[in-house]
């Protein structure tokens, strides 16, 4: 089944290899390359998983998720924060503010594949 996934990253490299790696799945591929973008994007387009990095440009990704949890019609929307931010800190902070998941860069293609399957399942 075909899920609508946006990819909020400001790193163009790291934007086009989820891009394809999403496509390649069989998503259909949004993508925001700003906090606020994605913030817009989330709400115009409703997409089942956003992967979500913590550093962009205008809001950051603990913003953003912080905004999606706070808005009732965005609640089935899944959020996996994928970032270089990887301590222990940085991982509480994301899931305490609502995502659902937290991947840290550089990841394996073949785990975030897997865990976006395992997301979109449940």
């Amino acid at each position: 089944m075909s899920h609508k996934v946006l990819i909020a990253d400001d790193e163009p490299n790291i934007v086009v290899s989820l891009e394809f790696l999403m496509k390649r799945e069989g998503h259909q591929v949004l993508v925001a390359r700003s906090g606020v973008e994605a913030l817009e994007t989330i709400r115009r387009e409703r997409p089942s998983l956003v992967l979500l990095d913590v550093m962009m440009p205008g809001k950051s990704g603990f913003e953003v998720c912080q905004a999606v949890r706070a808005d009732e019609t965005l609640a089935g929307v899944k959020i996996l924060m994928l970032t270089a931010k990887g301590r222990d800190t940085d991982v509480s902070q994301g899931l305490g503010v609502g995502a659902d998941g937290y991947m840290t860069k550089p990841f394996s293609i073949k785990d975030l594949a897997a865990r976006v399957r395992e997301m979109l399942a449940a």
